[in-house]
C-alpha cells in the first residue's frame, strides 16, 4: 500500500499538516532556531524569577554550540535553570554505559556543553539530570515538582521514535502517550540508524538497551520543539505531520499536542520519493 503524504512536494509541505511545521534553509538555520528559543525562553523566565525546564535531547544536537556561544556572549545565567536529558544507552547489564564511551549521552552534554560554558554562568550539578536506570521514578516526580516543562526540544528517530519512545503497535494512542520513564530494547531499525551514524557500521558492538523518558514528560511539556534535517527525515516528517496518529509511529501522537512545531531544513522538505 502506498500512502500518499509520501509524495507531497517541498513547497505543499506544511499546508494542511496536523503538526505545525516551520520550513527553513539549511541545518544551520534549523540548529540556530533551536538554540534561540532555548536563549529566549530562559531570558524570559529570568525576567520573571522562574525556574527554566527544559527536556534536552543529544540527536540533535549542532544547536548547542550555538546556545554555548549565545550563552557566554549574553552573560546568560542558567542558576534556575533544569536541562532533564531525554535518554542514555544501556550496558546489557541495565546500567548506564561509561561516561568515557563516546557514545555516551552525559559525556557529551559533560564535555561539549557544561564544560563550554562559563562555570559562573552554569546551573548546579544537581540541576543537570538523566534518567536512571536505577530510580525510574524519579524524573515524573522532579517535573511534578519544578511545575512542569516549558519546552521539550528533540529530533525524530527513523521508527517515529521521541527519545527512545520505540513503536508498540500493541498499544492504543492513549496507552502510549501514558508510557513514562522507563528501560526498553532499542528497536533493530534504530540501532541500524545510530550505528551508522555513530559507529561506523559497528552493528554488534552498538548498545542494544537504553533508559529513556516517557510520552508522558514529553508530551506534558508546554511546548514540545523538534527538528529535522536529514535525508530519511523526508518521509519522517511527512508520516508525523500527515499519517494517522498511531503508536506504531510515535511521532504522531503531537498532532494531539497544542503547541507543538517541527522545524524542518530545505533537504528534510523535500518530496520523499
Amino acid at each position: 500500500m502506498k500512502h500518499d503524504y509520501y509524495h507531497i512536494s517541498a513547497e505543499e509541505l506544511g499546508q494542511g499538516a496536523r503538526v505545525p511545521l516551520l520550513k527553513l534553509g539549511d541545518s544551520g538555520e534549523v540548529f540556530y532556531q533551536m538554540a534561540l528559543e532555548m536563549v529566549t525562553e530562559i531570558e524570559r523566565k529570568n525576567a520573571l524569577g522562574e525556574k527554566t525546564v527544559f527536556i534536552c535531547p543529544v540527536g540533535p544536537v549542532g544547536q548547542y554550540p550555538i546556545f554555548v556561544r549565545l550563552v557566554n556572549e549574553r552573560q546568560l545565567s542558567l542558576k534556575s535553570c533544569w536541562f532533564i536529558n531525554m535518554d542514555e544507552y544501556l550496558t546489557d547489564d541495565g546500567a548506564w554505559i561509561d561516561e568515557s564511551d563516546p557514545l555516551s549521552f552525559r559525556g557529551f552534554m559533560n564535555r561539549e556543553v557544561y564544560g563550554k560554558i562559563d562555570p559562573e554562568l552554569l546551573m548546579p550539578a544537581e540541576q543537570r539530570v538523566f534518567p536512571d536506570p536505577t530510580d525510574l521514578e524519579r524524573i515524573t516526580t522532579l517535573i511534578e515538582e519544578l511545575g512542569g516543562v516549558d519546552i521539550a526540544f528533540g529530533g525524530i528517530g527513523i521508527t517515529g521514535h521521541l527519545a527512545f519512545n520505540e513503536p508498540d503497535e500493541s498499544l492504543t494512542p492513549d496507552e502510549f502517550a501514558a508510557l513514562r520513564t522507563r528501560t526498553l530494547d532499542i528497536h533493530p531499525e534504530t540501532r541500524a540508524t545510530n550505528c551508522i551514524a555513530d559507529m561506523g557500521g559497528s552493528l554488534e558492538d552498538f548498545p542494544r538497551r537504553c533508559v529513556t523518558i516517557g510520552m508522558h514528560e514529553i508530551l506534558g511539556a508546554r511546548k514540545v520543539r523538534l527538528g529535522v534535517f536529514r535525508d530519511w527525515h523526508r518521509a519522517v516528517v511527512r508520516r508525523a505531520a500527515y499519517g494517522a496518529v498511531t503508536a506504531g509511529f510515535p511521532a504522531t501522537l503531537l498532532q494531539n499536542h497544542p503547541d507543538a512545531l517541527i522545524y524542518v531544513n530545505a533537504n528534510a522538505a523535500q518530496q520523499a520519493y
